[in-house]
């Protein structure tokens, strides 16, 4: 691939892309029954939550990941394409390799996920052969290599990252290694102690802050905490109080809102709440990536909420868009 066809954005992500069915459920399954679903959702998932949520705030974004040449493969990128502008330059469609599908049981405000699939033929690495220009870049990082991430550190992205789930339970903490590419870590809390061994949020957060310039731990209902080893500023915001129909993606979303925060260089706790938000409206509707707000949906919420102040002035200047 030429350089030149290579776009200049705002945002570049890579990582893996899953098809969610998210099935809304009044209880549990249990062995030997039979729940039905009150609703359901399809929507892309894993890398696309943070891509769908960045477009969908302003910001021109591209992805490297690898889709299946399948059904599921061709509608997920259709879908990112054409209803969400999201540039798919560094993207692979491969053969012989089917799309992961996640199903998603949603229940008890809270999720369990089911997933069918196999790890893709090719890696982030052998994908991002030819770094875009972009503002920044973020990936899930885990047990496989990202030396792109060097690169496009010293290309001059700022570099953010999270980290999903480990279905071995292990939690390997040499997966930290790969922040020493990073400037922005964005673990969920229960993530966060894991791979530092330590048993609270805020253990963890000063653990991590110790290999990583900006931390950023996202609570759940109790919140997100960051800290700036830099400076040494410590800020907490509490969660908005809204009614979880699904919490798939959520923290995908939080990260999105983050770093476009970051991007127009608000100040740290104003970044913190503009994640807070933009995930917590994100859980009030099923599905990942499509249930990544608009301004039009932050608007909304704004007119809703006219005592809260702290995001006003951000949301009123982009509510036409």
């Amino acid at each position: 691939m030429h350089e030149l066809d290579v776009p200049i954005l705002d945002v570049f992500v890579s990582g893996l892309i899953f098809e969610d069915l998210v099935l809304g459920l009044p209880t549990a399954p249990r062995p030997g029954t039979e729940v039905w679903a009150t609703e359901s959702h399809e929507s892309p998932g894993g890398i696309a939550n943070f891509a769908v949520a960045l477009a969908r705030l302003g910001l021109r974004t591209g992805m490297a990941a690898v889709f299946g040449a399948d059904d599921l493969g061709d509608r997920v990128w259709r879908r990112l394409v054409d209803d969400e502008g999201i540039d798919l330059t560094l993207s692979r469609r491969l053969a012989g390799w089917q799309t992961p599908l996640t199903v998603a049981l949603a229940y008890d405000n809270d999720r369990a996920l089911v997933t069918r699939g196999s790890s893709p033929l090719l890696s982030a690495d052998e994908l991002v052969t030819t770094l875009p220009t972009a503002r920044a870049v973020a990936a899930h990082i885990g047990p496989w290599p990202n030396e792109w991430l060097a690169k496009a550190k010293a290309a001059g992205s700022v570099v953010f990252a999270d980290v999903g789930w480990d279905p071995s339970e292990q939690w390997d903490p040499a997966v930290l290694d790969q922040l020493e590419h990073c400037d922005v870590f964005l673990p969920n809390a229960d993530e966060a102690m894991a791979y530092t061994r330590t048993t609270s949020p805020g253990d963890a957060l000063e653990a991590l802050a110790e290999q990583v310039p900006l931390v950023v731990v996202s609570k759940g209902a109790d919140g997100a905490e960051a800290l700036d080893a830099r400076t040494g500023e410590r800020v907490a915001v509490p969660a908005y109080p809204v009614s979880a129909a699904d919490t798939t993606g959520a923290g995908d979303v939080f990260a999105a809102g983050f770093i476009a925060a970051t991007l127009w260089e608000l100040p740290l706790e104003q970044r913190l709440r503009f994640a807070a938000l933009t995930a917590a409206l994100s859980v009030t509707r099923l599905g990942g990536a499509d249930a990544a707000p608009r301004w039009e949906d932050l608007a909304a919420w704004q007119a809703a909420h006219p005592e809260d102040h702290h995001l006003q002035a951000l949301i009123s200047a982009n509510s036409g868009r």
